[in-house]
């Protein structure tokens, strides 16, 4: 362990992230109480931040053995997951063309908007989460997997449901 003020996970990139990170976890646990315009317009605005936000944070490495804690319940989950699913309705599903799964395939791939975005909310709120302990290493190591999680899988799936969202906000707009 550093020096508190200059220790990973307080310098200014990682702050920034977790920043993002906790406003869309906050913003996704209510998303029940917003009409779907509203949605639209927070989600196609937090979305890309996170992304950018996440690019910015340079590499580190694990300081703990094993894996960090997992905090996001499956009511949790479910409960972001179906208030999507509600506001969007038949226009949650849309047809992935970017998933390793469809070089392999002659039929079209359907994914849901809802749970992609509800998937990036777990890794979110399980990175909000460790960082309440203040403990540098727990916070270090959930920051570290949470950025090889967003190489492995949830910075695809956001890219993914911003191009629905974008088609949505536009026919919305119409």
């Amino acid at each position: 362990m550093g020096n508190s003020n200059t220790h990973f996970v307080y310098q200014q990139p990682a702050i920034e992230f977790v920043t993002v990170a906790v406003q869309l976890c906050i913003y996704l646990e209510k998303v029940a109480e917003y009409e779907r315009e509203e949605f639209l317009d927070k989600i196609l605005s937090i979305l890309p931040l996170l992304y950018l936000k996440a690019r910015l944070v340079p590499k580190a490495e694990q300081e703990l053995d094993g894996y960090t804690e997992r905090f996001v319940t499956e009511q949790e989950y479910d409960a972001v997951r179906e208030s999507i699913a509600g506001l969007l309705g038949s226009d949650d599903t849309y047809l992935e063309v970017y998933m390793e799964d469809m070089r392999y395939s002659d039929e079209p791939i359907t994914a849901f908007v809802s749970e992609n975005i509800a998937d990036i909310y777990q890794e979110m709120k399980d990175l909000a989460c460790n960082y309440q302990t203040q403990n540098e290493s727990v916070m270090n190591d959930a920051l570290v997997a949470c950025l090889e999680a967003f190489e492995q899988h949830w910075g695809q799936k956001l890219l993914n449901v911003l191009r629905p969202l974008h088609a949505l906000s536009l026919s919305n707009d119409e």
